[in-house]
C-alpha cells in the first residue's frame, strides 16, 4: 500500500518538481524520485537529514548494513527493519516512504547507492560543484587550496556556484593529478603519461 501511495505521489509531485541534474541507474532513479517528492512536500532539507542520518548509522554499525543487504530476509522482516530505523532515527516520512518500496522490493541493499546519488542532487540544489582529485598520495591543504582557487576561476563552476573538492588517493597513477569536475576530466598522471609515451615508442617501432 505505501508503495502504491509513494508512486502515486511522485506521478503528481513529477509534473512541477524536476530534479536539479539528471541520474541514470535504479539508484539514480530512486534518489530523483525521493527527491521529487520531498520537494514537493518542502521537505528538502530533512530528506536530506535524514539520508545523512541513517548513511552514518550504517558506516558506524556494519551490523545495519548486513541486515539490509541480506536479500533472504522475509518481507515482513525487511518491513520490521525499515520500522525500527525510523523509530530509532526519526527519520522523515518521505525518507521512510521510500525504505518501504525498497524493502516491499528487496532492494534494501540498494539503499547507500541511493544516497550518494541523493547526495549529488542535494550539492547540485545548493549551487556546489564537486571536484574530485585524485592523486598518488594525500595532498596538503597549499595544493588543496591552489587548485580550490584554480578550478573556482575557470568556467567549470559558474555563477553562484560554490566548489567542493575531495582528494581522493590512488597509488596507481604513480604521481601526478587527475581531476574530475562534473562530466570534464583532465589526467595529468605519471601513469598517463607513461601510457603516451609508450605508445610513441611503440609506433615508431
Amino acid at each position: 500500500m505505501v508503495s502504491r501511495q509513494f508512486v502515486r505521489f511522485l506521478a503528481t509531485a513529477v509534473k512541477s518538481v524536476k530534479p536539479p541534474v539528471q541520474l541514470y541507474g535504479l539508484d539514480g532513479t530512486y534518489a530523483s524520485a525521493l527527491y521529487t517528492a520531498a520537494a514537493k512536500s518542502n521537505s528538502l532539507e530533512k530528506s536530506f537529514e535524514s539520508v545523512a542520518k541513517l548513511s552514518d548509522t550504517i558506516q558506524k554499525d556494519p551490523k545495519v548494513m548486513q541486515i539490509l543487504g541480506n536479500p533472504s530476509l522475509s518481507q515482513g522482516s525487511r518491513k520490521k527493519v525499515v520500522d525500527i530505523l525510523s523509530k530509532q532515527l526519526t527519520l522523515d516520512p518521505i525518507v521512510v516512504n521510500l525504505l518501504s518500496v525498497l524493502a516491499e522490493n528487496n532492494r534494501l541493499q540498494l539503499f547507500s547507492d541511493v544516497a550518494k546519488q541523493f547526495s549529488v542532487l542535494n550539492d547540485a540544489h545548493h549551487g556546489v560543484v564537486e571536484a574530485h582529485i585524485v592523486s598518488a598520495k594525500p595532498l596538503d591543504e597549499r595544493i588543496l587550496s591552489r587548485l580550490n582557487t584554480a578550478i573556482s576561476g575557470s568556467n567549470l563552476v559558474g555563477r553562484g556556484q560554490h566548489l567542493k573538492i575531495t582528494n581522493d588517493i590512488d597509488v596507481s597513477i604513480l604521481g601526478g593529478l587527475i581531476v574530475e569536475v562534473g562530466e570534464k576530466s583532465v589526467d595529468l598522471s605519471v601513469l598517463n603519461k607513461v601510457s603516451k609515451m609508450n605508445k610513441v615508442l611503440g609506433e615508431s617501432v
